[in-house]
């Protein structure tokens, strides 16, 4: 068979990409662009929580959020920005939301849910963790300077799961558990763009243009 008719027969290939995005920055944005190229996917949803159940509340409410990412991703193929958990009232739960994308792409689409490594270290606390792997593979960026080894309850939570390509990650809907080390490493946080903008220092070239041109004008982040 050849790889047009797998994909044919596979489905389509959709990676979540969650997050606060409090704001959205170039890491977040370089590292969905090269998830889309490593796996082959067709689209990478990138979907702002509303209420993360495991994070501090973020400083900038949802909706502005959103347009942020939106300025952020302008016209780069492949990527989205999603509402959905804007849409949903109570803590912005991942199993609900692969739910709903689970849903649109049918069973036979290769589903992907990307996070960080210190998101991934806390996997086993999440909300139904292990209905996350029913629903779809688990797929752990890393990241410069996360290096912590998976706790116990982890490890029992990822037994037998991990793959060692992406070739044998999309050989199934979901289930599996991919390492990805992309070409891009940078080491930029959104903790770090926040503490520049509250402090009045540049973030110039740590955030699209566009969403620096709107975080200045609005004076978001900025002490008052």
């Amino acid at each position: 068979m050849s790889e047009v008719d797998e994909r044919l027969t596979e489905g389509v290939r959709v990676a979540m990409l969650g997050g606060t995005f409090d704001p959205v920055h170039l890491g977040h944005l370089r590292s969905a662009v090269e998830l889309r190229e490593g796996l082959g996917l067709d689209r990478v949803h990138m979907i702002p929580a509303a209420l993360p159940p495991l994070r501090d509340t973020p400083q900038v409410p949802p909706e502005e959020r959103l347009t942020l990412l939106r300025l952020g991703i302008g016209d780069t193929p492949g990527l989205v920005a999603d509402p959905r958990e804007l849409a949903r009232d109570g803590p912005s739960y991942s199993v609900d939301t692969l739910a709903t994308l689970r849903h649109e792409i049918g069973a036979q689409g290769r589903l992907v849910m990307a996070l960080g490594h210190d998101a991934f270290l806390r996997l086993a606390d999440w909300h139904a963790p292990e209905r996350l792997f029913e629903l779809a593979h688990v797929v752990v960026i890393d990241r410069p300077g996360h290096a912590a080894s998976p706790s116990a309850p982890l490890r029992r939570l990822l037994a037998d799961r991990e793959v060692a390509s992406a070739e044998a990650l999309m050989a199934h809907p979901a289930g599996g558990l991919l390492r990805l080390s992309l070409p891009t490493r940078m080491a930029v946080s959104a903790t770090q763009v926040r503490r520049r903008l509250a402090e009045g220092r540049s973030v110039r070239y740590l955030l699209p243009e566009a969403v620096e041109s709107r975080l200045l004008s609005r004076g978001l982040y900025r002490e008052t």
